[in-house]
């Protein structure tokens, strides 16, 4: 079976920096060792990243609701290093997918950052995936909204969720409750 793992922002600012998920650090540590105990197992790996410009509309100074975090080009942007490793020391090679890197508009889900979700598209077509393995940070928003989505698009079949390696804000709480519908 052709298998994608998508990860949602496994991002510095996600797990240490000024919008940090509980649980994200050994969420991403356990997440890196299934990636090397997995190794072979997929035909491709995916990241998404926030890639938000610096006034970007979901910052408080901005209006928005959160603390300015993964600024294009910052630490808080970058991939967490024990996972990077993982991903690029493994089999199958792996894509970079961007959203919110406009001002004026907020992308939880990668599907709403079209040429990201094109890219995606691409890759599902070209891979001929048959499975797409989902986890990331953080649960119950950017994983959740990607599931709602992904769903939308492609039907729920084609989505398998890796709690264990999705820390969220709510403790998984809106995640299950999204999954028991």
């Amino acid at each position: 079976m052709n298998r994608l793992l998508l990860i949602i922002d496994p991002q510095m600012d996600f797990i240490s920096g000024t919008l940090p998920v509980p649980e994200a650090v050994s969420s991403m540590e356990a997440l890196a060792r299934y990636i090397h105990a997995s190794n072979g197992q997929y035909t491709a790996k995916a990241i998404t990243m926030d890639w938000h410009p610096y006034d970007h509309c979901s910052f408080c100074d901005q209006g928005g609701p959160w603390p300015r975090h993964c600024v294009q080009h910052s630490v808080g942007a970058a991939i967490y290093p024990a996972l990077l490793e993982a991903l690029y020391s493994t089999h199958g090679p792996l894509h970079l997918l961007q959203k919110g890197n406009s001002p004026e508009r907020e992308e939880y889900s990668i599907f709403r950052n079209a040429s990201s979700a094109a890219l995606l598209q691409r890759l599902l077509e070209e891979e001929a995936i048959e499975q797409i393995d989902l986890c990331g940070i953080a649960g119950d928003i950017c994983v959740l909204e990607t599931l709602k989505d992904g769903v939308e698009w492609y039907g729920r079949a084609l989505f398998h969720l890796l709690p264990a390696y999705t820390p969220s804000l709510d403790g998984g709480k809106a995640l299950s409750a999204y999954l028991m519908q």
